[in-house]
């Protein structure tokens, strides 16, 4: 596992592992896991939509890729405790065929994971939200022109700007009035336009 981002997140390089996750389940076992902390099969269950046993399956598959451990301190003889490794997970895409393949997969079960996201947050959070956040609050649809090393470096930039934040909730007590913002980012780049060539 490598932890080498400014979020700390788990860095997925192995095929196995990115199909392992292109599950619906297991993204489900561990998205609920990142998000509020350590369960058991029986507690994820009610969650993502399988039974504690199978739960129980998936999430023995998820830690032999590093991406469930143990909780510490939460196992007993009645039920066996699970948290995430990290607290958010990345990958890249791989240059081999297998590994494009596997991370593709991996992505059209995200982007169908988190399509009703925004839908879920208008209708359940934001009518609970004060004032002040539901101003706050932003959708933003930009294209813009740029080239493979420039976005590399905007996708740094992003990272370091917001990893003070990512990562205060383990290095501090967060300020008065701080509570957890999600950001869905999504960058598209688009195919050459092939009209003009017929």
């Amino acid at each position: 596992m490598s932890l080498k981002n400014p979020y700390g997140d788990f860095e997925i390089t192995e095929p196995q592992a990115l199909r392992a996750l292109a599950h619906p389940v297991r993204l489900a076992i561990l998205d609920r896991l990142q998000r509020h902390g350590p369960s058991t099969a029986t507690g994820l269950s009610p969650h993502v939509g399988a039974t504690p046993s199978v739960v129980s399956w998936h999430l023995r598959h998820l830690a032999t890729f590093g991406l469930v451990t143990d909780a510490e301190g939460g196992t007993s003889k009645r039920e066996r405790w699970w948290q995430a490794t990290a607290r958010g997970f990345r990958f890249s895409l791989p240059d081999d065929a297998e590994g494009q393949a596997a991370a593709r997969q991996l992505r059209g079960e995200m982007f169908a994971r988190y399509a009703e996201t925004p839908q879920h947050w208008l209708l359940r959070e934001e009518p609970r939200l004060d004032d002040t956040w539901r101003a706050l609050a932003g959708v933003a649809d930009t294209s813009f022109i740029a080239t493979p090393d420039e976005m590399r470096q905007l996708e740094e930039a992003i990272e370091n700007l917001l990893a003070p934040y990512v990562r205060r909730k383990d290095d501090e007590t967060p300020p008065a009035g701080a509570q957890v913002v999600r950001m869905l980012r999504y960058l598209l780049p688009e195919a050459a336009d092939d009209e003009s060539a017929s």
